[in-house]
């Protein structure tokens, strides 16, 4: 099963890629991790991204397509992965197409977790972290369970910045969702629900 999870910031994607790697053992490619471990593992790939990063720009799409792929190649990506992340625009789509082709492997599915952006602000912005562990809780929240710690509301987590995101993410990466219904692989989850209900809709269209 590979699959290529779609929605914006806060839509719970994370949340399902994991129920759908511990039932199903698939590999979970986060392409941000990707740089990260790349970066952290000084790769060859690793030195060329942090050359872009440190001077604030975006890493070229060829250099993250190639860290897919090296990753796609691992033991554990064989019998299966959900891209995360990547692509992000419908250019990344088509290279991923193309390259996945040449590797004599295809997209299953393509998953969309569709959530209403107004909803998606109110959930965010209540979301309050601890300083001390990074534990996340709703709102009202003002003492960390896990450690005892503060619990403070991430700059990212206030609405102005939220909404920027998204604005970012209606613009470049939305796009992909009539890609993928024109490939006819696109799956539609309603993610506004508990968790546990959403993850049922999602198992039920990837394994009919």
């Amino acid at each position: 099963m590979n699959i290529v999870l779609l929605g914006a910031p806060g839509a719970g994607k994370g949340t399902q890629a994991q129920k759908l790697v511990e039932e199903f053992g698939l590999a979970h490619i986060s392409t941000g991790d990707l740089l990260r471990a790349a970066v952290k593992a000084q790769s060859e790939l690793g030195v060329q991204a942090k050359t872009y990063m440190d001077a604030g720009k975006l890493v070229p799409d060829q250099l993250v397509i190639n860290l897919v792929k090296e990753r796609l190649d691992a033991d554990d990506a064989r019998a299966g992965f959900i891209l995360d992340g990547f692509p992000r625009n419908t250019a990344q789509a088509v290279t991923l197409d193309s390259e996945l082709a040449a590797m004599k492997r295809n997209l299953d599915a393509a998953l969309l977790v569709d959530v209403n952006p107004d909803v998606i602000v109110k959930r965010l912005s209540s979301r309050r972290t601890c300083r001390s562990c990074g534990y996340t809780a709703p709102g009202g929240v003002d003492v960390c369970p896990r450690c005892g710690g503060e619990m403070y509301q991430r700059d990212d987590d206030k609405p102005e910045t939220i909404q920027k995101r998204l604005d970012v993410y209606q613009t470049q990466t939305a796009p992909l969702i009539e890609y993928y219904r024109g490939h006819s692989i696109l799956k539609e989850v309603d993610g506004d629900r508990p968790v546990d209900e959403v993850y049922a809709d999602v198992r039920a269209l990837l394994t009919k």
